[in-house]
Parts: C-alpha cells; structure tokens; sequence
C-alpha cells in the first residue's frame, strides 16, 4: 500500500507540501459558511477548486474513477452498482449516439467514460478544477474514447457555451458545491435546446433531518466541512430552484428508496461486508491508510499535510455513514426536468 500510496501523490509539491492549501481551504470554508448568499457565492468556486486539489488522488485511490454513491443490491459488486447508476442516469435521459451532452462537474471522467461508451453520445465534460480535468483528458484517450469527449474549464454557474447548445444535460453529485442551485440550474437551462432535459443526483438532507437536533447539525457540519460544501439543501429548495429558472419538473424522489433487499448506499463506508477491492474505502481500510500516510509523511515520501487531507476525508466518511443509518441525508436525490420546447 505505501508504495501505492506514494505514485499517487507523487506529482504534489513534496517540498511546501498541501498544508497551505489545507489552511487557504478552511479559512475560505469559514468565511463562506457564515456570510450571505453573495459571499457563498463568490467563494464556492475557489472552495471547490482547493478542496479537489487536495482530495483528487485519495478519491481515486480509495474510492475508483467515479466520485459518487449508488444504490446497490446483494449479489452486485461495487463497481458495477456504480456503472448501473450511471446507466440509470443515461436511460433516464435517453441518450444515444450523435446527440452532444454536457456532463456538470465531470471529476477525473469516470462516468464520463463510461455513459460514453454505453450510449455513443459525445460528452463534454464542464469542471472547474484544471487538474481534474487533466486526468480527465488522460484516461478518456486512454480508454480509446476521446473522439467521444471533449472538456471546458468554467465555473458551472457561467458556463462556457452559448446557448441552446446541448441535446441533454447531467449532473452526479456535483452541484452539491453549489450554494445556489437556481444560479447553476439557471445556466443548465440557458445551454440546454428546447425541449431538451437536465437529470442529477443531488446531495440533500431529506424530510427527516430535524434542524433543531444537535446531533443533526454535527453531522451536518461535519460532512459539509470534509466534503468542500458550503451548504446542503432539502428537496424543497432544489424543487423550487428548477421551477424558478423555468424547468417543467418531470421527476423527483430519493433513490435510496428502492423496493426489495438492497445493501445501503453507506455500507462501502462502514467497513462491513466489503470485499478486498473495496477494502480501501472502509473504515478500516481509512485507518490503514491514515496510519501509513503518516509515517510516509514522517518520512517525506508524500507532502507534509496529506494525513490532515485522509482525516477530514475520514470525517466526512464517518459522518455520511451515520447520516445515512439515521435516513437525515442522500447523495442520491434524482431529479429530471425539461426545458419547455
């Protein structure tokens, strides 16, 4: 694993280390949290861009190439529960081949890749985050698919397209990073043609998050504050947001609810029941690679503040796992709405 562990993070800056970036990222994150919607605003881009700077190789390392949950029954593994999610997404919008796609937050192009594949559309991955996108770039040539990709750096709430140009637009846990959804569904609208639809998996806390719970709150706070979010919704505001931009709502619901014997969309956080490829993304597979990070930190084979960086992961993890038992939060609330022709 320590040998793992150091290609990943071998390209960072070894001598200044990410703990300024860990600083910059916490003290933007504070700010941003206690200002008002303008303030959120106008730092939710550069929270995000430091937050996937830092997070971006322990993700892939610990978790695969596409940065999402998924609904999952028994018998599935948990790559193909992944792959299936994102094959829901493209049926939901019914994607094929010659249609032109936007993908919202497309991360290091996991689902990119393979919607692509699956359908035959071409994808244009929108990212504000310039080293992500790089990645992006390598594994999609590398998977022989870059005739079907094509990449924009820009903030998801100015997008650099003109408008009514894209047949279908997704989004898969991305705009979570938003603190307002209408400004980004607003610019979904605007490059979508008439007629065409928007689907995405959102982050929200659901109808039993009780507000005036403190232990509701923690866990609030605490994935917020390891998961680079200013803010997480209910399903009330991201509804309205769609109608207030002009989207006719085709659907919304939460995809944990999902009819007979399923595993938890949680369980690969837990540490329960995984299998060895999955072991990384357990709790104990967490530990182990905390406590290796460590010594290699000691022993300058990775940056000075990679160990920082694996425990607000680690507390995000633990506060989502617990979240998800106690049914306050999803990673998976579906919506799927139109732009009137």
């Amino acid at each position: 694993m320590a040998v793992k562990l150091s290609d990943v993070l071998k390209d960072k800056q070894a001598t200044t280390g990410v703990a300024p970036g860990i600083s910059e990222y916490e003290t933007n994150l504070t700010e941003a949290r206690s200002g008002d919607l303008e303030v959120k605003r106008s730092e939710s881009r550069r929270i995000a861009e430091l937050y996937y700077d830092l997070v971006t190789d322990f993700y892939e390392f610990g978790w695969g190439r596409s940065f999402h949950f998924a609904p999952r029954v028994p018998g599935e593994s948990f790559k193909a529960s992944l792959a299936r999610h994102e094959h829901f997404m493209a049926h939901s919008l019914d994607l094929r081949a010659g249609m032109v796609v936007a993908d919202i937050g497309c991360g290091v192009g996991g689902p990119l890749i393979e919607i692509a594949r699956f359908t035959g559309a071409k994808i244009v991955g929108i990212n504000t985050n310039g080293y992500q996108i790089e990645r992006a770039r390598t594994l999609t040539e590398e998977a022989g698919l870059d005739h079907l990709a094509e990449f924009l750096q820009c903030d998801f709430a100015d997008i650099d397209a003109p408008d009514n140009t894209f047949d279908a637009v997704y989004d898969i846990e991305a705009t979570c990073h938003a603190p307002d959804k209408a400004a980004v569904y607003g610019e979904v609208f605007r490059v979508l043609k008439p007629g065409a639809c928007f689907g995405a998996f959102e982050y929200c806390m659901t109808e039993r998050f009780d507000p005036n719970n403190a232990e509701h709150l923690r866990i609030k706070a605490d994935i917020e504050w390891g998961g680079g979010l200013v803010d997480i919704d209910d399903y009330e505001t991201v509804d309205e947001a769609l109608r207030t931009v002009g989207f006719e709502v085709l659907e919304t619901r939460n995809l944990i609810n999902q009819p007979g014997p399923q595993i938890p969309w949680y369980e690969p956080l837990t540490g329960s029941g995984v299998s060895f490829a999955s072991f990384r993304s357990s709790r104990f597979g967490r530990a182990m690679t905390t406590n290796t990070l460590r010594l290699l930190e000691t022993l300058r084979i990775v940056p000075r503040g990679s160990v920082d960086v694996s425990q607000k992961l680690n507390t995000c993890a633990a506060a989502m796992a617990e979240a998800g038992r106690l049914g306050i939060f999803t990673p998976m609330y579906f919506l799927h709405a139109r732009k009137p022709s």
